[in-house]
């Protein structure tokens, strides 16, 4: 599987680039997110991939983060959801705002995708919530940086390890871990932890802990 490319990009379409690799061009399916972000012609750029290979078709999609090839990967195994949805679906969110939303619980935010409709987007969340927390401990992971150009071939994508979401990973990381070996479930710590932090962006690890205890609280 070509895990990663970097080269020169081409030529840019609604949808893909060419990057070219040392001679050797690549389409590059995108997000709109991913496509705006990306350089002019003749710009450099890295991205991770992941080979979609069926009877008919051998198509190349390309993410700037680990956790975004992640969640396309997971979103692609939800039924009813192809990669025309999956992208759709990072393109209107974000990876951040895609974990946010599936770890507590918010599919209606799903719905923001093109083509996305209420019953897949809560077939979205009921399927991959619980794997919310390994996917949001990616965001601590660098994204790739361009060079000269090159393939890089990988076996399987690297799974992840445990925990959050959007402004500080490493202190939302160490809440879950901390709510985890309390005893509570990845599922519900995730959704506590990722909703305090998208209320307190800057909070440290001890204040995530104290939020996200007070909302798994028992109430009454």
């Amino acid at each position: 599987m070509i895990g990663r490319i970097a080269g020169r990009i081409d030529y840019r379409a609604s949808d893909h680039v060419l990057i070219d690799v040392r001679g050797v061009g690549y389409l590059v399916y995108c997000s709109d997110r991913t496509l705006s972000a990306l350089p002019g012609l003749g710009g450099q750029t890295a991205l991770y991939t992941d080979l979609l290979v069926r009877e008919d078709i051998l198509q190349l999609f390309g993410f700037p983060t680990l956790v975004e090839k992640e969640w396309h990967r997971l979103l692609m195994g939800v039924q009813g959801v192809g990669a025309k949805a999956s992208l759709a679906i990072l393109g209107a969110l974000g990876p951040d705002g895609v974990s946010r939303a599936i770890a507590i619980g918010d599919w209606n935010a799903i719905t923001a995708a093109r083509g996305v409709g209420a019953k897949t987007a809560q077939r979205v969340v009921n399927e991959l919530k619980d794997k919310a927390p390994t996917v949001m401990a990616m965001g601590t992971t660098p994204p790739p940086a361009p060079d000269a150009g090159e393939v890089i071939e990988m076996a399987t994508p690297t799974p992840p390890e445990a925990a959050p979401a959007p402004a500080d990973p490493g202190a939302q990381a160490e809440a879950l871990s901390a709510l985890s070996n309390l005893g509570y479930g990845p599922g519900e710590a995730a959704g506590a932890v990722a909703q305090s932090a998208s209320e307190a962006p800057g909070a440290a690890t001890a204040d995530l802990i104290r939020a996200a205890l007070r909302r798994l609280a028992p109430k009454g």
